[in-house]
């Protein structure tokens, strides 16, 4: 363990300004996790753990957690730690992880043995996404594929979010979009898209008519949804609700139809 005026603590520093965050963290291969359970959720996953920064109050934590052997620690004070960081929601602990190569459309589709999958457009909320793949896991959704305008799904808040799930759930990044949605078509996925629009099916009617059918939900941002492009190559279907609401979170939806789809186990 070492005090934080180390070098390698100019990783943690770029957390202050999300550009740097962005371009730092893509540059160096890695992405930062924060607070005990996505600790846990690293060191449960295939992403390598390379460092911890932690407040002196949080090492005893550390104790009851099998870490890579020479794995450095950093401890900082409360100050130390806000000025490096820029924000203190970090739960006294940050962990810096390797990122993996990303994962082939096609191969990734090619293995799965579940018949559900998501497949998200334009999603820039970190805790929505976060959420979408906490459901993916709690469903038994394969994978979750993203369009290229999605933000990154290891972003740290999404990680925290998703609890440590997008550890879990693979992904991967559809291009060109929306042509490569043809892929999921051709991988033997039926693209059922998630519309508030009254001209679209009932969900009940059309998950019980594609039961045992492998299906892709494809889900679009809060605001603007699904674009007309993407609608157009997909069999619509809509969420019943009271009158005067509009739609669900996208979370929400989320998780109501990968529940009528059978997701789950």
């Amino acid at each position: 363990m070492t005090g934080p005026s180390d070098a390698r603590l100019d990783l943690y520093r770029d957390l202050k300004d999300s550009a740097l965050r962005r371009s730092a963290e893509l540059a160096g291969g890695v992405f930062v996790v924060e607070g005990m359970l996505a600790l846990q959720a690293v060191l449960a996953s295939p992403y390598p753990l390379r460092s911890l920064l932690v407040l002196p109050r949080r090492l005893e934590a550390l104790g009851d957690l099998a870490l890579p052997a020479g794995l450095p620690v950093y401890v900082a004070d409360e100050d130390v730690m806000a000025a490096t960081t820029g924000y203190n929601v970090h739960r006294g602990l940050l962990g810096l992880a390797s990122r993996l190569p990303g994962l082939s459309p096609a191969g990734l589709l090619a293995q799965l043995a579940s018949r559900v999958v998501m497949v998200v457009e334009g999603v820039n909320d970190q805790e929505n996404l976060g959420a979408i793949f906490r459901n993916a896991a709690a469903f038994g959704a394969g994978a979750v594929l993203l369009d290229p305008t999605c933000s990154d799904p290891l972003y740290r808040r999404t990680v925290r979010v998703s609890l440590g799930h997008v550890l879990r759930v693979p992904f991967a990044r559809l291009s060109p979009w929306p042509v490569a949605l043809e892929l999921v078509r051709k991988c033997g996925f039926v693209p059922v898209a998630l519309t508030p629009s009254s001209q679209a099916e009932r969900i009940e009617v059309v998950s019980s008519e594609l039961q045992g059918s492998r299906v892709a939900l494809v889900v679009g941002a809060e605001r603007d949804g699904l674009s007309a492009s993407v609608l157009s190559m997909c069999r619509s279907v809509r969420i019943a609700m009271a009158g005067g609401v509009d739609s669900l979170n996208v979370a929400a939806a989320t998780a109501v139809a990968l529940h009528c789809f059978g997701g789950h186990p």
